[in-house]
């Protein structure tokens, strides 16, 4: 199985924010999100990256 983990990027450094990403709806300025476990998070920005071949969501305020 791939997981797939989203970060936040803060000044030049990228923090984990949710780990094993299984769903990402961006929805009027808002990026929710819900992992394989069930957990859910609602981030307020926007998706600055995605990357497919290294499993990482790149978020930004």
């Amino acid at each position: 199985m791939c997981e797939t983990n989203a970060y936040i990027e803060v000044d030049g450094k990228e923090e984990l924010y949710l780990e094993n990403v299984d769903i990402l709806k961006p929805e009027m300025g808002k990026i929710h999100m819900r992992n394989l476990f069930g957990e859910q998070k609602i981030f307020e920005g926007s998706i600055k990256e995605i990357s497919l071949n290294k499993h990482r969501i790149i978020l930004t305020k």
